[in-house]
This record gives structure tokens, C-alpha cells and sequence, in this order.
């Protein structure tokens, strides 16, 4: 398991998502990029990994948040481990199966939430349908950019080093 690739994810997520909350909290769109960065860390390093973005993702987002501390760390640990577990069981490679794990991890995340406040605050939030589709949405369009961006990073790399060789150090046969 690599830890800084785990890091970087999960500090991106969380910049991403505070610098992007502000302005889309009070529109129509909702989204919660650390579930992004975390089922990405659980899906290219494991269960582990998944459990540990959870965790830094999550503690890190309900501290920036100001509600209760540990209700976002928990529920995306066990996100990040379940997503990590299934990942290493079902090989999933193409970038649209899975932003369809992330949408599933969505809306489990979202349900944990819930039933969290629920027992937290003794009665239960008002819950909007909408406005769970619209996020699991938006996670899954984030998700779709952030596997495909991340499966065609190494060929544009590959192909930046084949174009900086002189064309003498070029090998043609």
C-alpha cells in the first residue's frame, strides 16, 4: 500500500469539496467529493486504503463542516472498506463500471448518514429523494472524469516522454 497516492486523493477531494461547496450548496447541486477520492483510493490500493481515505477523508470533511465530529470519518470508513473489499474481489477496470460503484457507494454513504442523525438527534431528518438522485449523479459524472483521467494519464505521459527524445535517440528499425 502506498500512502502518498492515498493522501494526495483524499487531500484533493477535500479541497475540491470545500473550495465547490459554497458555491453549489445553495443552488440545485449536491455533491460529496470525498466519497469520490475515497472509493478511488479503495479501488486502485485495496480495502485498507480504502479505510484509511475513508477515515482522514471523513474526519477531515466534519471538521471543515462543523457538525458533529466522526459521523462523516465513520461512514466513510466503512465505505472506503467495503468498496476497497469489493473492488479486489470483482476486478473492475473500465471507467464506467466504476463510476458505478461510486454512485452505489453514494447512496449507501448517504443512507449511513442518515440513520447517524436519525439516531444522534433522536428524530429523523426530512429527506429529500431528489436531492440524493441529483447527488449520486453528480458523484458518478466525478467520478467517470476522475477513473478516466487516471486511466489515460499514463499513456499521455508515455507519449510526452516517446516526443521529448531527440530523434536520434529514437530507435527505428
Amino acid at each position: 500500500m502506498k500512502l502518498l497516492p492515498i493522501l494526495a486523493a483524499v487531500f484533493i477531494a477535500v479541497v475540491l469539496q470545500a473550495t465547490l461547496a459554497r458555491y453549489m450548496v445553495g443552488g440545485r447541486w449536491v455533491f460529496d467529493l470525498v466519497v469520490v477520492g475515497v472509493v478511488f483510493a479503495a479501488l486502485q490500493q485495496g480495502a485498507v486504503a480504502g479505510m484509511l481515505a475513508g477515515t482522514i477523508g471523513g474526519l477531515l470533511q466534519d471538521s471543515l463542516s462543523g457538525g458533529i465530529l466522526g459521523v462523516a470519518g465513520l461512514t466513510k470508513t466503512i465505505t472506503g472498506y467495503v468498496t476497497g473489499g469489493l473492488g479486489t474481489r470483482f476486478v473492475v477496470v473500465k471507467p464506467y463500471a466504476r463510476a458505478v460503484i461510486v454512485a452505489g457507494a453514494t447512496l449507501v454513504n448517504r443512507a449511513m448518514t442518515i440513520g447517524l442523525d436519525g439516531i444522534l438527534h433522536q428524530g429523523w431528518p426530512a429527506v429529500s429523494s431528489v436531492a440524493i438522485l441529483g447527488e449520486t449523479a453528480a458523484n458518478a459524472v466525478a467520478g467517470l472524469a476522475v477513473f478516466w483521467a487516471a486511466a489515460a494519464l499514463p499513456g499521455v505521459l508515455a507519449r510526452g516522454r516517446f516526443r521529448r527524445r531527440s530523434s536520434w535517440s529514437r530507435r527505428q528499425w
